[in-house]
């Protein structure tokens, strides 16, 4: 997941309501919302999108959806696959 943008949010371990607010200000913004994870974070980038459009903002949509594998240097100098996803969100017009 190259470069930071100001419409990209980074799933990490914090409380999926941290990520969904950050979400919920952009959209409120206009902007479209690019929801991005690695690995384990997945499931917690499926769950902030999932309560962000049933709980919150029923007028925002899953624009699309992008999985990969990014290879990735450990600290012992071995690399490994590590499966991402980019969720991207925006409100309905």
């Amino acid at each position: 997941m190259p470069g930071k943008d100001d419409t990209s949010v980074y799933i990490g371990r914090r409380p999926t309501n941290n990520y969904v607010l950050a979400a919920m200000v952009m959209l409120n913004e206009g902007k479209e919302c690019v929801i991005k994870a690695r690995g384990r974070a997945i499931s917690h980038a499926v769950d902030v999108a999932e309560v962000l459009k049933n709980r919150f903002m029923h007028n925002v949509e899953v624009k699309g959806i992008v999985i990969g594998t990014e290879r990735l240097a450990g600290p012992d100098g071995k690399e490994s696959n590590v499966s991402s996803i980019e969720i991207t969100l925006c409100k309905r017009k």
